[in-house]
């Protein structure tokens, strides 16, 4: 078993028919930049309105070059959490572990423990879906087993945001954004962890709290 720490949190409110985002592209000093800093997290329904969909991207404003080099963090595993009960406390996780250039998902599961410490819950290998994580520039790579897929690998910033409008609103020279504006990430990459779960699989009334977060091993 494996113990981990939290890095970083990103939480929102979700509901299960509808998308949420959560974006922070700018973080504290002690992950800004590092593998275990969070840039986006993504809930919605799928393609098949049967499933969810939980995304997380990290690493954020990887250029090209630098995206043909990124690793997924042995060290850091991305736990998604979910409240089905209303209590802001996590029910169900969804644990992503990269190993040996693939990405491990365990759950949706009940965890040992929860707060800001983890364990790995697998208790056999039939508990675990294994997805080879994609290289730059090469198809996305989706393994499924039990109804739940997954993909690991670089993609796209897909996060919109016109920085230096931003900033010139901020600073009181502009009063709006810009129709169309300019998109600061446009060009850049982030390493991204999708997993796609039957609604069955997370239970609840229909309503979720869901967040996610990078705890690093200690």
């Amino acid at each position: 078993m494996k113990n981990f720490k939290k890095i970083l949190g990103v939480g929102i409110l979700a509901v299960a028919s509808l998308i949420v985002i959560a974006a922070d592209h700018i973080d504290a000093p002690v992950v800004q930049g590092g593998t275990s800093d969070i840039t986006d997290f993504y809930a919605f329904q799928g393609e098949n309105t049967n499933n969810l969909v939980f995304v997380a991207n990290l690493q954020g404003l990887l250029s090209p070059t630098a995206t043909a080099s990124a690793a997924f963090d042995e060290d850091v595993m991305i736990e998604f959490n979910i409240d089905n009960t209303g209590d802001n406390i996590e029910d169900l996780v969804i644990q992503a572990v990269p190993r040996n250039g693939k990405m491990y998902i365990i759950g949706p599961v009940a965890p040992s423990q929860t707060g800001i410490n983890s364990t790995i819950t697998a208790e056999t290998s039939k508990d675990v879906l294994g997805v080879k994580i994609t290289s730059y520039g090469m198809d996305a790579m989706v393994e499924t087993k039990n109804g739940i897929s997954a993909f690991a690998g670089p993609r796209d910033d897909p996060f919109f945001m016109d920085f230096a409008q931003y900033s010139a609103i901020i600073g009181g020279t502009a009063t709006s954004f810009n129709n169309p504006g300019s998109d600061t990430f446009a060009g850049t990459n982030v390493m991204s962890v999708v997993v796609e779960v039957p609604k069955a699989m997370i239970g609840g009334s229909g309503t979720i709290n869901t967040w996610v977060e990078s705890k690093r091993k200690q």
